[in-house]
């Protein structure tokens, strides 16, 4: 069995065990048995039993193989695509890449992977993102009908910016994706992502729509640019971006004071921009905003996100009494107390907790209960989920749940 083979059989064992539950990631480990995250939570596979290293290499070299390829890319980036994928661990000590699909053994594809390969205690390893192929619609992902609404409303806009916010895995990039596809498909916009590494790739027809509008041009145009292969990094791709005449900007991630200053100058001159943050709860991402910033330009800064801040959509999904649910709090600056409730933000979170409770705005913790009530999560997962609620609320609402 050649090398490839044995890759191939690796994780083609793993989608067989996997049966009809969706993998989202696959974790294989020198001498340690693989897992796979699935809608049901983490699952053994068994029979493919300790992986020795060279087999856990034979996968890497096989996806790295793979890799999605352009002839366009910087010199500095195809001269790092031309080194052997241990090579760049030995130099780089991780080494992040993304693939195409790999057709199985049954004749199935696999479907396209972000990849990282890795180091640890046990030696090699390798996590595998499984990335859709198909983007979904809006109503299918959770979300309130209200809150789909606004989000159409705010992309429509001409200016200002969103922020989808949530911890990793937990559907920031299906949701982004699914808003734009809907734009796309309903607004004639120029859509330009800068994203890292691209995980849907967006259709150039109406792919997906009903038969009687598959033959048409969608009105929206997408330009996607991958960190590493196009751009050189988010704050430049960001500023390149500017000047490619663009109506709406999806910048996969902010992660530093620059590109965060960019975000919310394009949006102040004319743009809307999407992205993203690590954080849970409208209020601690305002605050991770600040944290970007001196404390001096504090007050300048919330002045402005008062401005052009549109909505702030912080979501996570959880194990669920039928597969993973989605919670989310949602944010829409569309009043004037929401607005002075941000500029008057000063680290406390009184006064965003407050325009919270308006009408149009939805809590986390008040969308759990509500999933917790439909009967769509369990009491022990409400616990674990539950954010701002003291212990005396805390309390207080077991005693109602124990009551019935």
């Amino acid at each position: 069995m050649s090398d490839f083979t044995h890759a191939l059989h690796v994780l083609s064992e793993v989608f067989t065990h996997a049966g009809d539950f969706d993998i989202s990631d696959i974790q294989l480990r020198t001498d340690r048995i693989p897992y796979i995250h699935t809608k049901k939570g983490l699952m053994v596979i068994h029979s493919l039993g300790e992986l020795p290293e060279h087999v856990v290499r034979n996968v890497i070299d096989m996806l790295y193989a793979n890799q999605d390829v352009d002839k366009y890319a910087s010199q500095q980036n195809q001269l790092v695509g031309q080194m052997d994928v241990i090579e760049r661990l030995q130099e780089y000590k991780v080494a992040d890449f993304s693939c195409n699909g790999q057709m199985m053994p049954n004749g199935e594809l696999s479907g396209r992977m972000r990849v990282q390969a890795h180091l640890s205690s046990s030696g090699l390893g390798v996590t595998c993102r499984i990335l859709a192929d198909d983007i979904p619609n809006l109503e299918v992902l959770g979300l309130g009908t209200d809150t789909i609404d606004a989000l159409k409303g705010f992309l429509q806009k001409r200016q200002g910016m969103g922020l989808v916010t949530g911890q990793t895995g937990s559907g920031k990039s299906t949701t982004l994706a699914a808003l734009l596809d809907w734009v796309r498909r309903n607004c004639d916009r120029h859509i330009v992502t800068v994203e890292d590494p691209i995980e849907y790739r967006y259709p150039h027809d109406m792919t997906g729509s009903p038969p009687e509008d598959q033959d048409k041009i969608p009105p929206g145009i997408v330009t996607q640019q991958e960190v590493g292969k196009h751009v050189m990094s988010y704050h430049q791709g960001l500023k390149d971006v500017l000047r490619k005449a663009p109506h709406v900007i999806l910048l996969g991630e902010v992660r530093d004071r620059d590109t965060m200053d960019t975000v919310i100058e394009a949006a102040q001159t004319g743009h809307v921009v999407i992205t993203t943050l690590h954080t849970n709860g409208a209020v601690k991402t305002i605050s991770r905003i600040l944290e970007f910033f001196p404390r001096d330009q504090h007050k300048s800064i919330l002045g402005r996100l008062s401005e052009i801040l549109m909505f702030i959509l912080s979501q996570g999904l959880m194990k669920g009494l039928d597969g993973r649910v989605l919670n989310y709090e949602f944010l829409q600056n569309t009043s004037s107390a929401v607005r002075s409730g941000i500029a008057a933000y000063d680290g406390g979170a009184k006064s965003l907790e407050d325009v919270l409770r308006q009408s149009g705005n939805i809590e986390w913790d008040d969308n759990l209960r509500n999933l917790y009530n439909a009967g769509k999560i369990d009491f022990d997962t409400f616990q674990l989920n539950m954010m701002n609620l003291d212990d005396d609320d805390a309390n207080l609402f077991i005693e109602d749940a124990a009551f019935g």
